[in-house]
């Protein structure tokens, strides 16, 4: 990422990860981690991987817990620190990055597999996507958008860089044609309060943003999730993206 040579050089400093084969690491007790996301990275270049860190465990919600240089460490370290999302290289020694997302799916379905890549061929960002993969991010994309990738893909949605390149891939477009024919039955109210919802609104934020009431919000939420034949927030936020209203931010 563009930042993380800067922030090592102001100082910010990370437990060493010296030779082969990276371990897990212990989470900070300056604060709690309790409700923390619980993340593993995955690397192959030790710099690389302390400044990921660093950046992200500059966010209390954000917890490294484990950092390995191979795509059969990760597997490994999965089993043991149980995270809720796991950061991949595509290039790794040994296993690639593509068989170690399937290896990671097919062992814990629920976990949450974020690509991060110098590579923006299409071909790679299927095959990753393909194999599990929950989102792709290039890695010289800032520093925010990784904190903002990773916040997504753990909240239940696909997340695909803004800057890779058109088309997106085919089973993605199936998927967001289908979404937006589910869409037209919505009202043009009932279509924005469901937007506002997927971006992570709160139903007090929203009715003030829309000047409505409680009652009527309600109303328009439940009408918009029953046309999409959707049950939750975490579906709601699902559809979203495949509709394309996450990714234009």
């Amino acid at each position: 990422m563009q930042c993380y040579a800067k922030d090592m050089q102001e100082g910010i400093t990370t437990p060493g990860q010296q030779g082969a084969g990276a371990q897990p690491v212990p989470s900070g007790c300056e604060r709690s981690r309790a409700e923390s996301l619980r993340l593993l990275l995955v690397d192959d270049h030790p710099v690389l991987r302390a400044g990921i860190r660093a950046l992200l465990s500059a966010h209390s919600d954000l917890d490294v817990v484990a950092e390995a240089d191979s795509g059969e460490r990760a597997v490994a370290l999965a089993r043991e620190a149980i995270p809720d999302v796991v950061l991949l290289d595509f290039t790794l020694p040994g296993m690639s990055g593509a068989e170690a997302a399937r290896r990671l799916k097919q062992e814990a379905p629920r976990l949450r597999v974020l690509a991060v890549s110098v590579h923006d061929e299409l071909s790679v960002v299927r095959g990753l996507l393909d194999a599990g993969a929950d989102g792709y991010l290039l890695k010289r994309s800032a520093c925010d958008e990784l904190v903002r990738a990773v916040r997504q893909v753990a909240a239940g949605m696909t997340y695909l860089d803004s800057a890779l390149p058109r088309p997106i891939p085919h089973s993605t477009l199936r998927r967001s044609s289908l979404a937006a024919a589910r869409v037209e039955r919505l009202s043009k109210r009932e279509a924005e309060v469901a937007k506002l919802l997927a971006h992570g609104l709160v139903m007090k934020e929203i009715a003030q943003r829309l000047s409505v009431s409680p009652r009527t919000l309600e109303s328009y939420r439940a009408r918009a999730m029953e046309k999409l034949g959707l049950k939750s927030r975490a579906d709601l936020v699902r559809y979203a993206m495949r509709c394309g209203w996450l990714m234009a931010d």
